[in-house]
């Protein structure tokens, strides 16, 4: 077993005290929700036109009544605290890390069961069972790590912070935000289109071997499908797709990093065999099919649109520890093995996993889509 961190050596709950380092690191995090909002992209800049605002003929009603149900089990002083208006900055405080400043919305701890349902009630719709049971295994897996430190009222199942956005009552443009350890995901509908990005999913461990949810895992099947794409790649794929031996440090594109900028590297896909091609639209699957079946079947023939332009990149060692990216106009993902934060290893391990699904060139958070409604809609009202 793995030596934990002792208690107050990792990050946990609100700290008891703000040092000027932490204070720094907070109003950097301010700073960057609080800058203008371009997208993630590359040094060429954002890509014009990839996000039309089209009817699909998909139902969202289930999805937006559920929203409301959750909205009329909240009393009027939750409701105070559990909406925002569409365009509030603290879409953009997500964060993967376990303590709690900067959250806002109403933490599922504080409610009771019947509004905690409701809640969840919301992810389930805009997901699909793939999806939902991958996010909560992972709020299980955060009360794994707290029992094992002996902490588990500042690491459990329920430290998840639920906002809703807009007004689903309206039927105009409206959204949630599911934010917490490891555990970060932004739904935007508009329309009958759904955004689901930026959505960061995270685990350590990644295997519950104790506890209430003994047996419970997480990202096998990423971790073995991006493995099987790198090593099923010749000699000279494979050269083409190494952008480095070492893992970066983080993620590129994780928390306050929402207009990053990221230039394409590694190996186009066009350059993949009908075999390789099926890994790679397998791996692409796990991630865009978390959403629910009739939008995921929607996005991923949007990615696969631009396949030809979609690039894998790796790092590391397949028989150890890697990170991988996939990485198009229209969607990058990211997954890397870490190093221990609530263990005590500062070299990446498989025991702690990164992920994060971005949608480049402006449509993170739907902004794309919505900038696009309120020029068809709105512009009068902005005169």
């Amino acid at each position: 077993m793995t030596e934990l961190r002792r208690r107050g050596e990792a990050p946990t709950r609100r700290p008891a005290e703000f040092t000027p380092e932490l204070l720094s690191k907070i109003e950097w995090r301010r700073r960057a929700a609080a800058e203008p909002f371009r997208g993630v992209a590359t040094s060429a800049g954002v890509r014009q036109g990839l996000f039309p605002l089209r009817g699909t003929g998909l139902d969202v009603d289930g999805v937006r009544q559920a929203a409301l149900d959750y909205l009329a089990a909240l009393n009027p002083v939750q409701l105070a605290q559990a909406r925002f208006e569409m365009d509030d900055v603290t879409w953009r405080h997500w964060a993967n890390g376990a303590r709690y400043f900067l959250r806002h919305g109403l933490c599922l701890e504080d409610l009771d069961e019947n509004q905690r349902d409701k809640a969840l009630a919301v992810v389930r719709a805009s997901l699909s069972t793939h999806g939902y049971t991958q996010v909560v295994d992972l709020m299980h897996l955060n009360l794994t790590i707290g029992e094992l430190r002996g902490e588990e009222h500042l690491l459990n199942e329920w430290l998840y912070w639920f906002s809703v956005y807009g007004s689903p009552e309206e039927g105009g443009p409206w959204g949630w935000q599911l934010d917490g350890h490891h555990v970060c995901v932004n739904a935007v509908v508009v329309g009958d289109q759904m955004t689901l990005t930026p959505t960061f999913l995270g685990a350590e461990p990644v295997v519950a071997e104790s506890g209430r949810y003994a047996g419970t895992t997480a990202f096998r099947r990423e971790e073995a499908v991006g493995q099987r794409l790198f090593t099923c790649l010749t000699s000279e794929q494979r050269s083409g797709a190494l952008i480095a031996a070492e893992l970066p440090p983080e993620l590129f594109t994780g928390a306050f990093r929402d207009n990053f900028e990221l230039d394409y590297a590694g190996l186009p896909l066009g350059e993949l065999t009908d075999s390789q091609r099926v890994i790679a639209a397998d791996l692409l699957g796990l991630y865009v099919n978390r959403a629910r079946e009739d939008h995921a079947r929607l996005r991923m023939d949007e990615v696969l649109a631009h396949e030809a332009e979609t690039y894998f990149a790796w790092a590391g060692e397949p028989d150890g520890v890697f990170y991988y990216r996939l990485h198009s106009p229209v969607i990058l993902i990211e997954f890397e093995h870490m190093a221990g934060v609530m263990y005590a290893n500062d070299h990446p391990t498989r025991r702690h996993i990164h992920t994060v699904v971005r949608t480049p060139n402006g449509n993170d958070y739907g902004i794309d889509l919505l900038r696009r409604h309120h020029e068809q809609f709105h512009r009068e009202e902005s005169k």
